[in-house]
């Protein structure tokens, strides 16, 4: 009898202890927050909270799905430098950018899928595209399987297509089921002084920022991780001169006035921040 009984102890015991470690590396695992943008410089109305939660220890990504072959300029809500490159050179240095501002942030190298710049919509040109574009997020979400994922609002911040049409699809794989895409999904948004220091002489666009209702979720942030994301606006040479890199942050910061503000897509959260 005690021999029969030895066996049964030892494998629950194994049992207990395999299931205590498993738990307790479930509870050890970082959050995944994943920041799914239109533009490599898209970054920027939250990069204070990317870079707190990377220093916090959670897995942060940027996934940027044009190639900004075309260059913010040339919409005409940003002025680039002068000389800036152009075509498959400036959509290289904007990878280059990318790299620079991820590190930056702290954050996870960046996950560049390549679509024409300014052309996510072009569904008279080509069919396929907004197609493939919608997989592709759907693949890299449902890899890197997310707590949370931050996107522009239906608005797209600035109001550029692009921004409006990665919006729309990662809402949609998030109302279809897609694998792997949370129900914690958060709209960001520019203040009004960010668009009118990024260009004064337009000013902001009407019927574009959110009303303050909306805004359900502050994240504060550190002065430390508003340093990072001055560092990360700087890396975008070919997007911002020093001077509107120096306006454009200040603006920002005093409308921030240390906690960024979200708007949740679906159900409100009930924490103070993005994981709880």
């Amino acid at each position: 009898m005690p021999f029969r009984l030895i066996p049964v102890a030892l494998s629950g015991i194994v049992a207990m202890v395999t299931g205590a470690l498993a738990t307790d590396l479930s509870a050890q695992a970082p959050h995944i927050l994943v920041a799914a943008l239109a533009h490599a410089d898209d970054e920027g109305p939250i990069a204070p909270v990317l870079a707190r939660y990377a220093r916090e220890g959670a897995q942060v990504y940027m996934l940027v799905v044009s190639d900004g072959s075309a260059g913010a300029g040339q919409q005409g809500h940003i002025p680039r430098p002068d000389g800036t490159p152009t075509g498959d050179t400036l959509a290289t240095a904007r990878e280059e950018e990318a790299r620079c501002a991820a590190q930056a942030l702290g954050i996870q190298p960046p996950i560049l899928l390549g679509f024409p710049d300014g052309k996510l919509g072009d569904y008279t040109g080509d069919r396929s595209l907004i197609y493939r574009v919608t997989q592709r997020i759907a693949e890299e979400l449902q890899r890197l399987h997310p707590d949370v994922v931050i996107t522009w609002g239906p608005d797209g911040g600035t109001g550029h297509p692009d921004h409006r049409i990665v919006s729309g699809i990662v809402t949609q794989l998030q109302r279809t089921g897609a694998p792997s895409v949370p129900e914690r999904l958060f709209y960001m948004s520019l203040p009004v002084e960010s668009i009118q220091a990024m260009n004064p002489q337009r000013g902001a666009p009407p019927l574009l920022v959110p009303k303050a209702t909306y805004f359900t979720t502050h994240v504060s942030f550190a002065p430390e991780d508003l340093a990072a994301a001055k560092r990360s606006m700087a890396c975008h040479r070919t997007q911002f001169k020093p001077e509107v890199v120096e306006r454009v942050v200040s603006a920002t910061a005093r409308a921030w006035n240390n906690a960024i503000s979200l708007i949740p897509a679906f159900r409100a959260p009930a924490g103070p921040g993005l994981f709880e």
